[in-house]
């Protein structure tokens, strides 16, 4: 290993050559790794929930929990299993051991659930698996508001957001405090009753003429096509020209014994902006993208957006994480640089301004070349790396002293510069990876 240091000493052209290759290098990586508040920990946490409306506590533990359990109990790994029975629904929590693989335990979860699916009731909804995240809360908010109609609102929100998920970056937009809109059908009962119809009956109708039939396969010699045979109402003119009953030339349509209005479901959630009724599009990163990189990307989407927007319809931004992580990441920046420029100033006070320069430059080029391994590798630059990086500071002023002052008294004693560096490498190389070992280690 020593021989290094003396290939090193010996190409001193190629040795900088290298040193500013690395430096270049890692000022690029610096810029160019993805930046975020927090590392991307995957907790070892999951949970699944059944919905069925309706039930009580007593009856959701006997047909959702108890089922969700028996298949689940049994998962290789699992420390703690907890069952929450509620009115309308059924959750079990998850544990696994903290050296899990998330992959993996998602895949054994999935598969439990769906060996108890046919032991849950057959009017359950579908069974939802949430995963744990420490990325899964939202980036950054776009509020829309205004004093304009909720369905003029709406639709503009959701232009936005099905614009901004495929943007770099995005794993998804959620809206929060809409109502999703609906057909509202008001049946005259003096009119149904005149024809002859049961509401039953008409419910039934409603319900068999609006469904997307399977209608087999076309096998054309090249290939095979699934073929289906759309019935799905489209419009309200849809509904109203459904025929309901038929006697001799006559047709009753269901526009004949009813009124259609488009109308929203009632509000499960509001969102108000300054006082005005509003619209927030929830924007999530993807794992490991860069938050400051993924939210300009969408602040300057939105903002070529705006002129297109109806008139009236207000934006905002709400949560934006960037500005407290690039203030963060400044503050933890402006400590190494301070961190450097005083262990300089010490150093060329005690040692000389060869010696400074020597141990000051050492400094920033290690973060460098770590920055460069960090790019490489996929990672992100995030608080706990920069508090690592600040920790570091300590190590590399040592051992950077170590060998300029072993140099220093060489020279004193009659060698030449070139051999008291080379000396000071080979003398102290192994003291300081011993140290450096031995710090890792503890």
């Amino acid at each position: 290993m020593i021989g290094i240091v003396e290939w090193a000493i010996s190409r001193s052209r190629l040795t900088l050559s290298a040193l500013v290759a690395v430096i270049v290098l890692g000022t690029v990586a610096y810029l160019s790794i993805p930046k975020e508040a927090d590392p991307d920990i995957p907790l070892p946490y999951f949970q699944v929930t059944v919905a069925l409306q309706g039930v009580s506590p007593e009856d959701a533990e006997r047909l959702i929990v108890r089922p969700l359990e028996a298949q689940l109990k049994s998962l290789e790994g699992l420390k703690e299993l907890r069952g929450i029975a509620a009115q309308g629904a059924g959750t079990v929590t998850l544990e696994f051991d903290v050296n899990f693989n998330k992959d993996r335990a998602m895949q054994k979860v999935r598969d439990a659930v769906d060996a108890a699916k046919p032991k849950l009731p057959r009017d359950a909804e579908e069974p939802f698996i949430y995963e744990a995240n420490t990325s899964d809360n939202p980036i950054v908010s776009v509020i829309l508001s205004g004093d304009v109609p909720e369905r003029t609102l709406l639709r503009a929100a959701k232009r936005l957001k099905r614009d901004i998920e495929p943007l770099p970056g995005v794993l998804a937009a959620e809206l929060s405090g809409q109502r999703e809109e609906l057909l509202e059908v008001t049946i005259d009962p003096t009119r149904l009753e005149s024809y002859g119809i049961s509401s039953e009956d008409l419910f039934r109708l409603v319900v068999a003429n609006n469904q997307l039939i399977a209608a087999g396969s076309l096998d054309t010699g090249k290939g095979r096509f699934a073929v289906k045979v759309p019935g799905l109402f489209e419009t309200a003119d849809d509904v109203l020209r459904l025929p309901i009953k038929v006697k001799g030339d006559g047709v009753v349509r269901l526009g004949d014994i009813a009124q259609v209005n488009r109308t929203f479901y009632d509000a499960t959630t509001y969102a108000r902006w300054n006082g005005r009724p509003a619209i927030s599009i929830d924007v999530k990163k993807r794992a490991g993208a860069n938050i400051v990189g993924t939210i300009k990307s969408v602040r300057d989407y939105v903002e070529s957006m705006r002129p297109n927007l109806p008139p009236g319809v207000l934006i905002a931004y709400s949560g934006d994480q960037s500005y407290w992580i690039d203030a963060q990441l400044t503050q933890l920046t402006n400590a190494i640089l301070l961190a450097v420029a005083l262990v300089m100033i010490i150093v060329v006070a005690s040692l000389g301004l060869r010696s400074g320069l020597i141990v000051g430059i050492s400094i920033p080029a290690s973060f460098l070349i770590g920055f460069l391994c960090l790019w490489f590798g996929g990672y992100t630059l995030n608080m706990m790396i920069l508090f690592g990086m600040v920790i570091t500071v300590g190590l590399l002023v040592d051992n950077g002293i170590i060998v300029v002052e072993y140099a220093d008294r060489k020279m004193t004693e009659g060698f030449s510069k070139r051999e008291a560096f080379a000396e000071g490498g080979r003398r102290m190389f192994w003291p300081v990876v011993s140290s450096t070992a031995a710090t890792l280690a503890a």
